[in-house]
């Protein structure tokens, strides 16, 4: 990794994309099918005798989507810092080792046999089954990749990133599979959620993956100074005092967990984990220290905008927010490579 010199004073910024975030919620609670006025959002918000209807769009609709947006882009922005951090390298993302395709894998599979497998039982598809699903296909696909990386206690990144390529082959030809057995109803709500969405965000969803991108976002100040060593080498990491090998589990488990939880209630959103860490490294240098932190607000600011542009584009339906980051935020990279080393 090329070290950067910072070109903004790193507070300033942080407060900066505070403040742009902020002001990205309140266009979020305020923009839909139903137009919404600063003030009726606040009274949705806090007024308990508010209007029902003001009420009902922006506590239950607008707000858990809201909400799950910033936890969802901050998870892969963050899992994108982590994982160029550790392999030295800033094309690095968070599909890169094989979560993304295990969590779709196992929200294809719910989609595609869910009905089948409870009707076995006499039961409906509980609304959980997806995320639920999709979150532990993510573990397991973690754990045989760590498992298959790992030798004699020590962890081979090298390993673990080849390991990560065959598991995404792997799960994707699993996705075809499944594909090529859906009917016509599976096939629209798989093409969907193949693409990203937030429009299923209920506080439900919510509460199933928060607590687990929360315990990653607050625990990754902890490896921000072990990450700054690393960019100098693994070896003088260890003279320096590291535990390497033990920053690379707790890195590959924290991203598991971040990014599981994420592609488990949107879906396959790509651009957020490769782009917007990039786009801090520019701004801000690689100290990880206000790398991590502003990547994660980034994150949540794309994820926010994108969404809310996805809910517009083509009212009253809905564009895939996969496919809008993709569209927006491929030309705009490429854009930045090349003015970058031109």
């Amino acid at each position: 990794m090329v070290p950067v010199t910072a070109r903004l004073s790193p507070r300033p910024a942080l407060l900066g994309l505070a403040v742009l975030l902020v002001l990205g919620a309140l266009l979020a609670l305020r923009t839909g099918p139903m137009p919404l006025t600063s003030a009726e959002v606040w009274q949705g918000l806090f007024v308990q005798d508010a209007e029902p209807t003001v009420q009902l769009v922006v506590r239950e609709l607008r707000l858990p989507r809201l909400l799950l947006a910033m936890l969802v882009g901050a998870a892969l922005a963050v899992s994108g810092a982590l994982l160029q951090g550790l392999f030295r390298n800033p094309l690095a993302d968070p599909g890169l080792i094989g979560i993304s395709s295990g969590a779709a894998l196992g929200a294809v599979s719910v989609i595609v046999l869910g009905e089948r497998v409870f009707a076995h039982w006499g039961m409906a598809v509980p609304g959980m089954a997806l995320p639920l699903t999709a979150f532990a296909c993510a573990l397991l696909t973690t754990a045989v990749i760590w498992r298959i990386g790992s030798r004699q206690g020590e962890t081979h990144v090298a390993m673990l990133l080849l390991a990560g390529i065959a598991i995404n082959a792997i799960a994707m030809a699993g996705v075809g599979v499944m594909t090529f057995m859906a009917d016509d109803g599976q096939l629209r709500t798989l093409t969907f959620w193949t693409l990203g969405s937030l429009a299923q965000a209920d506080w439900r969803d919510l509460r199933l993956v928060a607590p687990w991108i929360l315990l990653v976002l607050l625990a990754m100040p902890v490896l921000a100074r072990a990450l700054n060593a690393v960019l100098l080498g693994e070896s003088v990491a260890l003279h320096l005092g590291h535990d390497v090998d033990r920053l690379k589990r707790r890195i590959v488990v924290m991203c598991a967990l971040a990014v599981g939880a994420a592609v488990s209630v949107s879906g396959l959103i790509g651009f957020v984990g490769l782009v917007a860490p990039h786009l801090v490294r520019l701004t801000l240098g690689v100290d990880h220290r206000w790398l991590l932190p502003a990547s994660a607000l980034l994150g949540a600011v794309l994820l926010v905008l994108a969404d809310t542009a996805a809910r517009l584009i083509v009212a009253p339906a809905e564009f895939p927010i996969g496919l809008m980051m993709a569209l927006i935020g491929g030309p705009f990279f490429l854009a930045l490579l090349m003015r970058r080393f031109s």
